[in-house]
């Protein structure tokens, strides 16, 4: 499994594991699942407080693994005071049961001004519940915004949505995440119910890139879309071969002349007036 510098912070896994829905399946198989993921360097779980029962199944797949796990949770807008971040914080830390979090992420842009929410995660990190910081769902003008806040060196990242048939953030978001050393993190890698057919010209190439690597479509489809240093993906898995399936992706490596050929197959399109998102 390929790492790398996360933000200003620690190496973590490309191939990460996303877990929203994973709590509508089968309980048992989503822990084997991640606890899968983990052993073949899948280190990166991220999850929510949005995410209904995700954090509890979380805490069940890592337990007694704690240390050798990156672990990413979110607190809703709606929380995002200053005293508010603290308390959902606290909660995530009680359902995952563990006293840190890697990173703790604000899941999108709320009412709450950000200066509130930054003092909660100031006051985290030296309280050591969270070792690090970031956003999901942010645009430029609201990391310029945060960046003003928070000052540099802050921001460990920008999780955002990012997959072969929604490229957007490769105009702005990306660029302006690289020149300030933050990461990119894509969720939902694979679309949402609408990963490329295999009957279509574009599903056609990601067949025959797979088979040239012995891979999968989806394990092409990864490698793509981490391409970019700064980029690490989270696909979610609902069983242990779906899983096993995502980490093959982090050894992965595409020619550029196969990455040209799916840059053309799955063009990036106009730059939209706003930052696309589930």
């Amino acid at each position: 499994m390929q790492t790398r510098k996360f933000g200003n912070g620690p190496d973590v896994s490309v191939i990460g594991q996303g877990t929203w829905y994973i709590d509508r399946g089968d309980r048992k198989s989503a822990v084997a699942a991640l606890r899968r993921g983990l052993d073949l360097g899948m280190s990166h779980i991220d999850t929510a407080e949005m995410y209904g029962d995700a954090e509890p199944v979380v805490a069940e797949a890592i337990a007694g693994r704690r240390d050798a796990v990156f672990l990413v949770s979110k607190v809703l807008p709606s929380n995002a005071s200053r005293r508010g971040t603290i308390a959902a914080c606290e909660r995530s830390l009680a359902r995952l049961k563990t006293d840190r979090l890697d990173c703790y992420l604000l899941h999108w842009r709320g009412s709450h001004p950000l200066q509130e929410t930054v003092a909660a995660f100031d006051e985290l990190v030296a309280s050591g519940k969270i070792r690090s910081w970031g956003v999901s769902n942010f645009d430029t003008d609201d990391l310029n915004e945060l960046l003003a806040v928070a000052g540099k060196g802050k921001i460990a990242c920008n999780q955002v949505l990012y997959h072969l048939q929604e490229r957007a953030i490769e105009h702005a978001v990306i660029p302006w995440c690289e020149q300030h050393g933050v990461a990119v993190v894509a969720y939902s890698p694979f679309g949402h119910n609408d990963f490329p057919s295999a009957r279509s010209p574009a599903g056609q190439l990601l067949q025959t890139t797979a088979a040239a690597h012995g891979a999968s479509p989806r394990q092409v489809a990864l490698a793509f879309l981490t391409r970019r240093s700064s980029v690490f993906a989270i696909p979610k898995a609902g069983t242990p071969e779906h899983a096993a399936d995502n980490a093959a992706a982090g050894v992965l490596v595409l020619r550029d002349d196969e990455i040209a050929a799916l840059d053309t197959a799955f063009p990036r399109g106009p730059k939209p007036r706003g930052l696309p998102m589930l």
